[in-house]
């Protein structure tokens, strides 16, 4: 089952370039709300919303990281950034910077569903425009 979604920064987002530091500080973020929810309720909601490690891998020059599950449903997400030409509607050619995650070879259902949850909550946050798993776009941002 591998396959790709994008979060792509077009010009309404908060912001147009992301590092994968910035990306790493949305998951601690996530894990914060998410625990203050399980406080809430009572409840280790933390551990059910974010199964993984981040992990990183020192042989690639920082370009990806990868979520690592921590229970048996959900094995690995890999993360990354980069960017992108694009031509605008006035023909001008401009650089796109975007998100890329990707499901590896062996990942579960669980690693699809908890990806498209992540997309979902990072496109919010940046107001991105979300390419999903299936190929549907979402637009996150204010249209003007």
């Amino acid at each position: 089952m591998p396959s790709t979604a994008y979060i792509k920064l077009v010009p309404a987002s908060n912001k147009q370039e992301v590092s994968l530091a910035d990306l790493k500080n949305l998951f601690h973020y996530y894990k914060e709300i998410t625990s203050k929810t399980g406080q809430q309720l009572e409840w280790e909601y933390e551990d059910c919303a974010f199964p993984y490690e981040i992990k990183e891998k020192y042989d690639v020059n920082g370009e990806w990281f990868y979520l690592k599950g921590t229970k048996d449903r959900y094995h690995y997400i890999l993360l990354g950034v980069g960017s992108e030409q694009i031509i605008e509607e006035d023909g001008q050619i401009k650089t796109q910077n975007f998100i890329q995650v990707a499901l590896p070879e062996g990942a579960t259902h669980g690693d699809k569903g908890k990806a498209n949850e992540f997309c979902k909550f990072i496109a919010r946050k940046l107001n991105g425009e979300l390419h999903l798993f299936n190929g549907r776009i979402m637009y996150l941002y204010d249209k003007k």
